[in-house]
């Protein structure tokens, strides 16, 4: 068998700079503006852009994203002419071992990618929300003639450091290429896109894999070695929304952009829907005395109290006198009476008891700051059970089960385990 590109995307990533919104659960899988998954985009950028082989490498806690994507039907990748493969690490018989990096897990699945002899291998990220139309970006590749393409956009300047950086001529030539700098010398950032030439990329991969000083990763070896080789690298430039939601700012503020009308990101657009795996459930049900304003509020959820310029996912209750603003919630959470919650994301399964305080501006938790959360963000991890008249500030992640102290200043909440476990109440 023999086609022109295949698409692998890389989505086995443990995201520690997710925090709690990973402790069970891989990047791409992650809830998104109520109804999707994370990965949902990157799939329906490849179902939009005809790529009909898709080769999904996944590794850390995979199954819920293998139950999202299942055969891959909600895409239209179910018929023996296309598909989706979800590809583990495995052993062969020389060896036995975990994906060492970006460019290992290609490497690894050389095989998968031999099967259908591609002119072409277009390489993608799991955990980035954006629309795009590969097959612009791959025909850019075939005009150019190189070795490799690579997507790009403009970054803000203070947030150069977190990307690879690229400079290009006039003519879109890579001319340097660094991966997050100290100092960047350009604010045109890798969005983690790739089209490669497939002979030029199998034969990188197999020198990059005997080396055993590589960390085999396509932006620190790969792409370096390239243009140590003055292969023919080029930047496409792309001007639509991007984001790559691998931070807690950078994923609140994604979803944050899907309930604003005037956003790039913009959803609801027809010409370009975003696909996902969907159950039948009930409609959302919103009491009389309710009130709902800029807000996606999905299925099977039920609501009792205010809820303004929020995300509210399936199954969740929200009881009377509660007030949600500027927030994410998800699947399967309970919000008792009373309690308000600000400028925070409550993850899956957590359960908050009555007259609670998230994200208090006024009050300070120490205990509970995380270095992964800078913007005035409160996040409540999957599971977490909170008592009754709790109050946390913000830049806080809650991990596991709390109690209250009324006795302690403010009634600040206090964890009282110290190995932060158990239901505590």
């Amino acid at each position: 068998m023999s086609i022109e590109c295949i698409a692998m995307i890389l989505a086995g990533g443990q995201g520690k700079r997710l925090s709690g919104l990973t402790k069970d659960n891989s990047k791409p899988a992650i809830p998104f503006a109520g109804k999707y998954k994370i990965i949902d985009f990157t799939l329906t950028n490849c179902a939009h852009s005809n790529l009909n082989i898709i080769g999904i490498l996944t590794q850390y806690q995979p199954l819920k994203l293998n139950s999202h994507i299942g055969n891959g039907s909600p895409w239209g990748y179910n018929s023996n002419s296309d598909g989706i493969f979800v590809l583990p690490p495995h052993s062969s018989h020389d060896s036995c071992e975990w994906y060492k990096g970006t460019a290992n897990a290609i490497y690894q699945n050389m095989n998968f990618i031999d099967q259908y002899n591609p002119k072409y291998v277009v390489i993608l990220s799991g955990d980035h929300v954006y629309k795009m139309d590969y097959s612009k970006l791959i025909d850019f590749h075939k005009q150019k003639g190189g070795a490799a393409t690579i997507a790009t956009i403009s970054v803000p300047t203070a947030d150069a450091h977190r990307f690879g950086i690229i400079e290009a001529n006039n003519f879109n030539e890579i001319t340097n290429f660094v991966e997050k700098p100290n100092i960047p010398r350009s604010n045109l950032a890798s969005m983690g896109v790739y089209v490669f030439t497939t002979e030029i990329l199998k034969r990188y991969l197999m020198l990059d894999e005997n080396n055993t000083h590589s960390k085999h990763d396509f932006g620190k070896n790969i792409i370096p070695a390239m243009m140590q080789n003055n292969e023919r690298l080029y930047a496409y430039n792309f001007d639509g929304y991007w984001k790559d939601v691998g931070t807690i700012n950078s994923y609140y503020e994604a979803n944050m952009d899907a309930l604003n009308p005037d956003s790039q990101l913009n959803i609801d657009d027809e010409n370009w829907k975003i696909y996902t795996r969907t159950e039948a459930r009930i409609p959302q049900i919103i009491y009389k005395n309710a009130k709902v304003n800029n807000s996606f509020v999905t299925e099977n959820t039920t609501v009792r109290g205010i809820v303004e310029n929020s995300i509210v996912s399936p199954y969740v209750s929200i009881e009377p006198d509660v007030v949600i603003k500027n927030s994410i919630i998800h699947n399967n959470v309970i919000i008792e009476k009373g309690c308000i919650i600000e400028d925070s994301i409550i993850s899956e399964g957590a359960h908050i008891g009555k007259n609670c305080h998230i994200g208090n501006t006024f009050v300070e938790t120490p205990e509970f700051y995380d270095e992964y959360i800078d913007n005035g963000l409160t996040l409540v991890s999957p599971n977490v059970f909170i008592c009754d008249d709790v109050v946390i500030g913000k830049n806080s992640v809650v991990s596991n089960d709390i109690t209250n102290m009324p006795n302690d200043i403010g009634g600040v909440a206090i964890d009282k385990t110290s190995t932060r476990s158990s239901n505590v109440c």
